[in-house]
């Protein structure tokens, strides 16, 4: 992934925030449709009646109580003294230590949130002084501030709050419980917009208008303050994240000084400023400047002239610097080799460094690495009418997932980071399912549709979303989910069914296990060997890489093919739990390669 630094990630900063005053203009526009133009025509010339609906309610003293607490939660007085309480906790809580955090790391947090309030709230004064709309015409439970009702500046504010929590909560929270936190914070604002219309202070589309200006002012500052710098900590040696259960070490490739390192570079994912400090990483653990060969990626050679060094040089160790497509063209030329290969996320998703609980820090992941042992695990294979067989280490995929990854704008990527994926996403949500087969490990094929089919290595997403909650690196077999959701309430419930599984610890599938989950949205199979027919070419991809359309993908596992360098402390740790339960690691049995 490109990120700017320097001048010009400075130069673009005032650029971005010229955005501001066109996401008024367009407020502004949107508030004179609302209330001329558009005014007589459904559904707004409906919507009177939902605040009316509503009040028919207020006899019930629960009800009236709860919108009560949830209205305050978006005034001004409350969302100004938790924006302070929370801009101290940003900068406070660092200093004592909690959470392993060092004194500066969420300065650019505090900041971006105390930005993107001031500007949510300037937006919406701008605003109102252009459009005059009058609050719905009957009894109200709060008394009227002397603004237009379009839009909502409860609702704006509170998701210029929680919002900007949620996203500081899905950046920088570790642990199961993330997604739960990040998605109660994302809840609020809409429950503050339905207490104000049962309290008869807005029509719905005045809470509509608020929820986009709060979602655009977090969009924009989100660009300018977060995006591209790494403030994640460097962890602690000895408590470093959890992440699968890793077999014994294998016995790691003596790595003495005198030794080649060969170290694959994506230019934008990893620049000049980010290189200078990995080989300072490296020489501090005995790699010499003269014993490292640096390797530049290009497009057309994703893992540059890797394969032409390891010709000309067997070396100790390769380290790939770059995201989830240059560690799975590593892969392809270093499995079955006996070389092991260090990780450094340097991309959008970093899905395999999460998988393998790395630090998401490209300097913390290369010192843990060094500071580990080789581990082995395994890489998948592909093949499909177009595509030839092909190595992956986390995901393959063909349907919607591939789609989204496909459409998602480069500058967006550069901008927003993995985020620009949900945007993509949001294009596809109304795509039809597809019809097609699925045979697994040779089985009589199984017709089925689905919006997409995802063949996973790993399987938790970004923000520990997780896919295919029984998936390990070292399994021996490939997880594969059907993903198809009928309608928004098959969304909302395939969604609250992996919200709700990502709290669990150590979620796990059985190997062979085959199931339905969330209403039949998901169905899950374990295999060695996959094999997927479309009734129609859908978009593919490979580790977050687009690859040609078609309607076919065979996959299966190489056990054990690919040496990785972990931090040996995890594995230490872990040995010692289970020692705790009464029990020993175990491993499935790797099968026979699928030919």
């Amino acid at each position: 992934m490109k990120r700017r630094s320097g001048p010009a990630a400075r130069g673009a900063r005032p650029l971005l925030l010229l955005l501001l005053p066109v996401q008024a203009a367009l407020m502004i526009g949107v508030g004179r449709l609302v209330t001329g133009p558009a005014a007589h025509h459904w559904p707004l010339e409906a919507e009177d009646g939902a605040p009316r609906a509503l009040a028919e309610h207020r006899d019930a003293p629960v009800l009236t109580a709860v919108s009560e607490w949830l209205s305050a939660l978006g005034s001004t007085q409350v969302v100004v003294g938790l924006t302070i309480v929370a801009l101290l906790a940003l900068l406070g809580l660092p200093r004592i230590g909690l959470l392993g955090l060092p004194r500066t790391a969420l300065r650019r947090e505090a900041l971006f949130l105390a930005v993107a309030v001031a500007a949510q709230s300037a937006v919406f004064v701008l605003v109102t002084a252009f459009v005059e709309r009058p609050r719905p015409d009957l009894p109200r439970l709060d008394a009227a501030p002397p603004t237009s009702s379009f839009p909502s500046g409860h609702v704006g504010a509170s998701l210029a709050l929680y919002g900007g929590l949620a996203v500081i909560a899905a950046l920088r929270l570790r642990g199961p419980w993330r997604p739960a936190v990040t998605a109660v914070l994302l809840l609020v604002p809409p429950a503050v917009g339905l207490a104000r219309v049962y309290r008869g202070m807005h029509f719905p589309s005045d809470i509509a208008g608020g929820l986009l200006n709060g979602a655009a002012t977090l969009l924009i500052v989100s660009a300018v303050f977060l995006h591209g710098h790494r403030s994640a900590p460097r962890p602690d040696r000895g408590r470093l994240p959890d992440r699968p259960r890793l077999p014994a070490p294998a016995p790691a490739a003596d790595c003495p000084g005198g030794r080649t390192v060969l170290v694959v570079r994506h230019p934008f994912g990893c620049p000049d400023d980010l290189a200078e400090r990995l080989r300072a990483v490296l020489d501090g653990h005995g790699h010499t400047h003269r014993e490292q060969r640096w390797i530049r990626t290009t497009a057309e050679r994703p893992a540059g002239a890797l394969a032409e060094e390891l010709a000309a040089h067997r070396p100790a160790l390769v380290v790939a610097c770059g995201g989830d497509g240059t560690l799975r063209a590593c892969a392809e030329v270093l499995a079955g080799t006996g070389i092991p290969l260090a990780v450094v996320p340097c991309g959008t998703g970093n899905l395999l460094a999460r998988n393998l609980g790395l630090p998401l820090d490209p300097e913390a992941a290369l010192e843990a690495s060094l500071a580990g042992d080789s581990h082995p695990i395994d890489v998948g294979r592909i093949r499909g009418d177009g595509l030839a067989p092909t190595r992956f280490t986390v995901m393959a995929g063909i349907g919607f997932d591939a789609a989204m990854v496909k459409d998602a704008s480069a500058r967006l990527k550069s901008r927003l980071g993995w985020a620009a994926y949900v945007l993509s996403a949001l294009r596809h949500l109304r795509d039809p399912s597809v019809r097609l087969t699925i045979r697994v490990d040779g089985v009589r094929p199984r017709r089925r549709r689905a919006r997409m089919v995802v063949i996973g290595n790993v399987g938790t997403l970004q923000g520990g979303l997780p896919l295919l909650p029984g998936a390990r690196p070292d399994s021996g077999h490939l997880d594969v989910v059907l993903f198809d959701p009928r309608g928004p309430a098959g969304w909302l419930a395939a969604a609250a069914h992996l919200l709700s599984r990502g709290l669990r610890r150590h979620p796990t599938t059985p190997a062979g296990a085959a199931g339905t989950e969330a209403g039949g949205a998901l169905e899950y199979f374990t295999a060695t060997r996959v094999d997927v027919r479309c009734a129609r070419p859908q978009p593919r991809e490979l580790d977050g890489d687009p690859v040609t359309d078609g309607t076919r993908l065979t996959a299966w596992v190489e056990p054990g093919a690919l040496l990785v360098q972990l931090p040996g402390t995890t594995a230490v740790r872990e040995g010692e739990e289970e020692e705790q339960h009464g029990n020993s690691p175990t491993r499935t049995a790797a099968p026979q390669r699928a030919r």
